[in-house]
């Protein structure tokens, strides 16, 4: 064992600390030729926060020193907040006032010593804390607009770069030689050459240059590249898709179902088609039948195009476009389940009983011909107007039996869903529609319709009915986990809902159940106000993620429950595609189970990152292009709902979905934050969530994505 480690393992056992000659002794004995190495083991274990000194001179390890490791994340008013390591929740976070930040930036690994470790003004309150270390930087690279200094005459100009991401509060020097031919008032990236620190200016040079700051592609490419979004694929990739796309489609081995009335029904500009449907009714119920683009078969195990795929690990959406996961010859043709057409799939049948249950799973690898391309807004105009509808005669031959029976079963599943308490928590999505020039005209609310939740429920179904079918093999699977919610924050909702004068007597039990915050919220939902407290009862629960341990989604109120139905855009269902073919052919026993095991959990781990790193760029490209969309609007008034109160304001949702903040300078008088009730208030007036206001556009930033607000 390298001596590094020994020294480490040894300090990890024991809260004791040592004279380092002591612990010379005891690590390497009478070795009087390992001084060198033993003194640049502990330079490096301190180095790395695995080691402190205490005040007289003695080594300890850092988890017995009573000082702490963790994450920072800044604010942009100069204070921050230590995640400790090993912390799952924001509860354990550690405050750190402006002056003990010790230069700390956001995405620092930080040692904290703990300021009040005993006493709090406030029960809940946090922790207080001053950073004594800095462990390492997170944060590398840094986008941003640059700008020039001129200065006095005799000075010379100075070009620096300021920060979009306001948690850093700092500007980037940058020499002449460093600019990388960028203009000023260009849109770059920015590589970190030297921290800030007081005695020092932050310093960097451009690596990267997106144009003009205040331009749209400029910052839309930003965006991208600052959450690591590949665009582009190798050029390997693009041969072997093509290659691939060319392929013949035989039926041999696979159970033909190319007469079978099987279609997909999705959005009017999808063009990634990976789930179709069919439907058997039988004397005990029901036998739905879930066809899953077989992507496994063209995106094989170790092959280029399965790196590439789980590096993506997900496709991102924006507004009009997609980096898909896929190359388009494979997910927008051979893989896409496209009408008219022969496809590979992968297809699971879920017989169901008469009250929806589950009563067997079989899945079998296939061949279909999808009979017609569904669209939902369509297919919600037939079943509304029936033939009165222009698009009657495109789903004739699903009309008469077909869709009916599915109609029929969807409606027992959705009863099944609200009966075990699954939640149905309301958010608004925003449908950006774009011009030629890819700018935003028109920004409005999607509304869902009945074969949205039609599709929703058949998906959920086919995603438990595969969970059970690998869960009663015992074979490995990336499931999809939703953890119970922290006792804590469900307390805090209580408090809130109680607030809003909402029966919340069924949340006073020792361990929280779906049905009962379902019971709150459609008690909202009757007084108009389930939007506000779906907001707040989002940010109580967990984050849903993927694991290769077997456990319930609490959201769902499923007992197992996985992601199979979408391999052309998200690398855990190709991942369990991949593992039920395995199991199908009979290549997963014993000698081979542990292999398939850490492939699942590696691929939950990095599924799981790259979803939030997904979600993240999908969110910002959002609020850039509503951001110039409410350009267009500066000056003028809208009515909205308080969706968010703060101790610096409170943001406004517009009908249209986007959002502002009225800061608390902008109100007369002085105001006061309740963080337990979400208000703010002066005496008089008092500002909650769910409030309807009306709102000035004062001001649109379309490089930080903000809107400001003026009450009128």
């Amino acid at each position: 064992m390298e001596l590094t480690e020994k020294i480490k393992e040894y300090l990890n056992q024991q809260d004791t600390s040592y004279k380092p000659y002591e612990l010379y002794s005891l690590i390497c004995g009478d070795e009087a030729n390992e001084y060198d190495s033993f003194y640049k083991a502990l330079a490096r274990l301190e180095e790395s926060g695995e080691i402190v000194y205490t005040k007289k001179g003695k080594i300890i390890a850092t988890r017995f020193s009573g000082f702490i490791r963790g994450t920072f994340r800044a604010s942009a008013r100069g204070f921050g907040f230590v995640t400790p390591e090993g912390s799952a929740t924001k509860e354990h976070d550690i405050f750190i006032p402006r002056d003990n930040t010790f230069d700390a930036i956001e995405g620092d690994t930080v040692l904290v010593s703990l300021t009040n470790p005993k006493y709090k003004m406030t029960q809940g309150q946090s922790d207080e804390g001053k950073i004594i270390k800095i462990i390492s930087h997170g944060v590398k690279t840094i986008t941003g607009t640059l700008l020039l200094s001129r200065g006095r005459k005799k000075t010379r100009p100075v070009f620096y770069v300021v920060p979009d991401n306001k948690k850093f509060v700092f500007d980037i020097i940058v020499n002449r030689e460093d600019l990388a031919d960028a203009d000023v008032g260009d849109k770059v990236e920015v590589e970190i050459i030297r921290y800030p620190s007081v005695k020092y200016a932050c310093r960097g040079k451009i690596t990267t240059v997106f144009g003009e700051s205040d331009s749209l592609l400029a910052n839309y490419n930003a965006v991208l590249h600052s959450h690591n979004i590949k665009t582009l694929f190798p050029k390997n990739v693009l041969e072997s898709a093509d290659r691939l796309a060319e392929s013949e489609i035989l039926p041999e081995g696979r159970l033909d179902l190319r007469n079978k009335i099987i279609f997909t029904i999705d959005g009017k500009d999808a063009k990634d088609l990976d789930d179709a449907i069919s439907l058997d009714k039988t004397d005990d119920g029901y036998v739905l039948g879930v066809h899953i683009a077989d992507v496994s078969h063209y995106v094989t195990e170790d092959s280029e195009l399965d790196e590439e795929a789980f590096v993506r690990g997900t496709s991102v959406y924006f507004a009009d476009k997609v980096v898909p996961m896929l190359p388009k010859a494979l997910s927008n043709g051979i893989c896409s389940l496209n009408a008219g057409v022969d496809r590979y799939t992968l297809s699971a049948f879920v017989s169901l009983d008469k009250n929806g249950e589950i009563t067997d799973v079989d899945i079998k690898e296939s061949i279909i011909n999808s009979t017609v391309r569904g669209v939902y807004s369509e297919l919600n105009e037939v079943i509304e107007k029936g033939e009165q509808s222009e698009y009657y005669g495109k789903y004739e031959c699903i009309l008469k039996d077909t869709l009916p029976s599915m109609l029929e079963l969807y409606r027992i599943l959705d009863k099944k869903s609200a009966k075990r308490g699954a939640l149905d928590i309301e958010t608004s999505e925003a449908k950006i529609i774009v011009n030629e020039y890819n700018e935003p005209t028109d920004i409005v609310k999607v509304e869902r319709g009945i074969t949205e939740m039609l599709i929703e429920q058949f998906m959920l179904c086919a995603n438990e009915g595969v969970a059970n079918w690998l869960s009663w093999r015992d074979m490995p699977c990336v499931y999809r986990i939703h953890e119970n919610p922290d006792p804590e924050k469900i307390r805090a909702f209580d408090l809130f809902a109680y607030n809003l004068g909402l029966n919340t007597s069924v949340l006073h039990t020792k361990t929280i159940h779906p049905t009962a915050l379902r019971k709150v919220l459609s008690e909202a939902k009757e007084k108009g106000l389930d939007g506000v407290l779906s907001k707040i009862l989002l940010r109580s629960l967990m984050k849903a993620r993927y694991s290769s341990g077997c456990q319930s989604h609490f959201g769902l109120a499923i007992d197992k429950y996985c992601h199979f139905t979408s391999p052309i855009r998200r690398y855990p269902d190709l991942a369990t595609h991949r593992i039920i073919k395995k199991v199908l052919k009979g290549e997963i026993d014993n000698r081979n189970v542990g292999k398939y095991i850490a492939f699942a959990t590696k691929a939950a781990i990095n599924s799981s990152e790259n979803e939030i790193k997904a979600q993240m760029a999908e969110r910002d490209i959002e609020d850039l292009y509503k951001s110039v969309y409410m350009l267009n609007f500066i000056g003028q008034t809208f009515k909205g709902v308080i969706t968010s109160v703060t101790s610096f304001g409170f943001f406004v949702e517009l009908e249209n979905t986007c959002e502002g903040l009225v800061p608390i300078s902008s109100l007369d008088g002085y105001y006061d934050f309740d963080d337990r009730s979400y208000t703010l208030s002066n005496g008089m007036d008092k500002f909650t969530l769910g409030m309807e206001v009306e709102v000035l556009i004062e001001n649109v930033d379309i490089i930080t994505r903000k809107t400001d607000m003026r009450l009128v």
